[in-house]
């Protein structure tokens, strides 16, 4: 057997001390479904036998580190040998032309970029790619550009299989790291969208995409009023596709080390719950519209009241 052979490392891989380690330890691996369409692309297109050796690497946490620089991932892998592994992963980036074509489609949608502003990743995102003539995830191998230091000559060995992985649970975590990896930023993407937005509505009707408020109405006290009644107004609560989606967004601040989504993840998924709640009972009840108001309730008239 040739000493490249995916088998070269007869012993077993040295032990990690705070290596990165799956979540997953059984079954798939992600939660969400672009993951699983990454792990689908990656078993279409990748030998299953070093996929799973690859996972196993994952799972015992051989992988030491994996940072992004320019939309290119860089990993260290330990194996038998006393020198981790290095290990690069590119996603081929899409032309601007393809990026141009695939955000006039996506524009088309406020679906899209309201999912997108959510730190979302909408399922549907698949058919604008689509109907852009390309695709969010990898279809051919010459999209996947991999090298790794060990021995081992085919590609991609165990080492880089092992990082694939855990790009696909990263991806849970950050779906816009799909984005960056075929040449976009989520600023980006939403900034075009934002313009072509403005190009299609008439002037102070589009609210921006990056939070700004759209135009107040003329009479500032009929700001509170209800242009149409609530009762038929559809309740349709359902879990996000990415938890904690709101926590993901605002990303890390810069004033603690302590994990921001650890601190405030269970006050958000009690406020979601509760919210969760009240929306079924009222479901159940029959009563989805809110509790009737008087109607000379303006800030004006509060105002005098208090």
């Amino acid at each position: 057997m040739p000493y490249w052979s995916d088998d070269f490392e007869p012993s077993r891989p040295r032990k990690v001390s705070g290596g990165i380690k799956a979540r997953s330890q059984r079954g798939e691996m992600g939660r969400s479904w672009w993951s699983g369409r990454w792990r689908q692309a990656l078993e279409r297109l990748t030998d299953p036998g070093r996929l799973s050796r690859g996972r196993s690497y994952a799972r015992q946490g051989q992988v030491i580190s994996i940072d992004e620089t320019n939309g290119m991932i860089h990993a260290r892998v330990q194996g038998s040998q006393p020198k981790p592994y290095r290990v690069t992963i590119q996603l081929r980036a899409l032309t601007d032309r393809t990026w141009e074509d695939v955000l006039d489609v996506l524009a088309g949608e406020a679906l899209f970029a309201a999912r997108l502003l959510a730190g979302e990743m909408p399922q549907e995102i698949e058919q604008a790619f689509t109907a852009a003539h390309t695709s969010l995830f990898p279809v051919t191998r010459s999209e996947l550009v991999t090298a790794c230091s060990c021995p081992d000559m085919a590609n991609p060995c165990k080492h880089i299989a092992a990082v694939y992985y855990l790009l696909g649970e990263a991806f849970d975590d950050d779906p816009f790291l799909l984005f960056r990896l075929r040449g976009r930023t989520r600023e980006q993407v939403l900034e075009g969208l934002n313009a072509r937005r403005a190009a299609q509505e008439p002037a102070g009707e589009a609210a921006s995409l990056e939070g700004e408020p759209a135009a107040l109405p003329l009479n500032p006290l009929a700001f509170w009023s209800l242009v149409q009644p609530l009762e038929d107004f559809p309740i349709d609560p359902r879990e996000p596709e990415t938890p904690l989606a709101v926590l993901h967004l605002l990303g890390q601040p810069a004033f603690t080390d302590l994990s921001f989504q650890n601190l405030l993840g269970p006050i958000y998924q009690a406020v979601s719950k509760q919210a969760a709640d009240l929306a079924f009972e009222e479901i159940a009840s029959g009563d989805s519209s809110p509790s009737p108001q008087p109607a000379d309730k303006s800030p004006e008239s509060r105002a005098q009241s208090d």
